[in-house]
């Protein structure tokens, strides 16, 4: 008989509720693994009650910036792990690996790191000068792990070269949705109704969707992108009818007039509560992100929704053309001129594959992970 598994997470923001991305990567990977193991989240006090009742919220973190470099944290997660008996500890991003990397030391605890991108190269393409030093932190806290969960195929291949790693102790445990298959026409044909009526978008008018929190700078260059060097583009291609939606909370002072653009066919919803019926509604999702690293979480999601996107291969790191079929096009970083003319050319009709949702389902992705949690050496 195995060995009962117990799982503690060190995850050192705000995840419930889980709005952004980010938080949802983290809230779902544990709803869906903690279906067939235990599951004990140490956070920040700024958490409400997680979504899963079968997940164990402690707050004990707190949530001053000064957490990350608190000596006291020592001895409250060493008593949380003993007094739980905890056999895996997982720390969300590399920043509290010294904190895992000391209760390695002091419990019996296997140490996990759960990477959502390389950090350092993250900060080093955002034009951070001290990426360097995390590059240093980084590799550490990952070259004493028992085990290294990476986002993306490129970033573990990336960190098992650069960072010197073990590939056997390195996997590959992605975004995902929790839709077992893409939405049916008519779910699709609704939304598109309630979009356009909520805008005024006439029918037969082509729905552009971006999505984004746009004090995040990739997201930011990517929306200036799309106003200043493909917008003026569409509009000068007057056969071509369409209404750009940019969805995204944090947008910087310099754009609160945001509005202006209505005349050149861009309306900005600002931050939406439900984001599934404007992927569900809209003909074609745009991705020109060309910085920032990891998955792009709304990419994966819009694709779920069986939503035609169009992207940067930056952008598209970590989705591969193989399960996608001609539901997601992939275009040369900078090369907007081709980017817009696919605009033109997308494929808006056909199917989202099936082995789609084999690879981005949250549990086919949580049970690979606890199947590697078993084998942890």
């Amino acid at each position: 008989m195995d060995n009962p598994i117990n799982i503690a997470v060190i995850a050192p923001y705000q995840i419930y509720p889980a709005k952004m991305g980010g938080q949802k990567c983290i809230a779902s990977f544990y709803d869906y693994l903690s279906q067939s193991v235990l599951v004990t989240v140490i956070s920040t006090d700024r958490n409400e009650s997680p979504s899963s009742e079968k997940i164990k919220l402690v707050k004990a973190l707190g949530s001053s910036f000064l957490r990350y470099l608190n000596p006291l944290l020592i001895l409250k997660t060493r008593k949380i792990l003993n007094q739980g008996k905890f056999t895996h500890l997982i720390i969300e991003h590399p920043y509290f690996g010294w904190l895992g990397y000391l209760q390695k030391k002091l419990t019996d605890v296997k140490l996990v790191i759960h990477s959502h991108n390389i950090e350092a190269m993250r900060f080093k393409s955002t034009g951070k000068w001290w990426w360097r030093i995390l590059w240093h932190y980084e590799r550490f806290v990952h070259r004493v792990a028992d085990c290294n969960f990476f986002i993306t195929d490129e970033d573990r291949q990336w960190a098992e070269t650069h960072y010197s790693l073990n590939p056997l102790r390195c996997f590959t445990i992605t975004y995902g949705t929790t839709l077992l298959e893409a939405p049916g026409g008519e779910q699709r044909k609704s939304a598109q109704e309630y979009l356009q009526s909520t805008y005024n978008i006439p029918s037969g008018e082509t729905i552009l969707l971006f999505n984004g929190t746009l004090n995040y700078k990739p997201n930011l260059d990517a929306l200036m992108i799309l106003l200043e060097e493909i917008n003026p583009v569409l509009t000068s291609r007057t056969s071509f009818k369409y209404k750009l939606i940019i969805c995204g909370k944090d947008l910087p002072g310099t754009l609160n007039k945001l509005q202006d653009y209505s005349s050149k066919n861009v309306i900005y919803a600002g931050f939406v509560k439900d984001i599934n019926p404007y992927f569900e509604g809209a003909h074609i999702f745009l991705n020109p992100v060309i910085e920032g690293g990891g998955i792009k979480t709304k990419l994966v999601e819009a694709l779920a929704c069986n939503l035609s996107c169009i992207s940067t291969v930056s952008g598209a790191t970590g989705v591969s053309e193989k399960c996608t079929g001609r539901k997601l096009a992939i275009v040369n970083d900078g090369d907007w001129a081709a980017f817009t003319e696919t605009i033109f050319s997308a494929d808006k009709d056909s199917q989202i594959p099936a082995g789609f949702f084999d690879e981005f389902y949250w549990g086919n992705i949580a049970a690979k992970a606890l199947n590697i949690l078993k084998n942890i050496a």
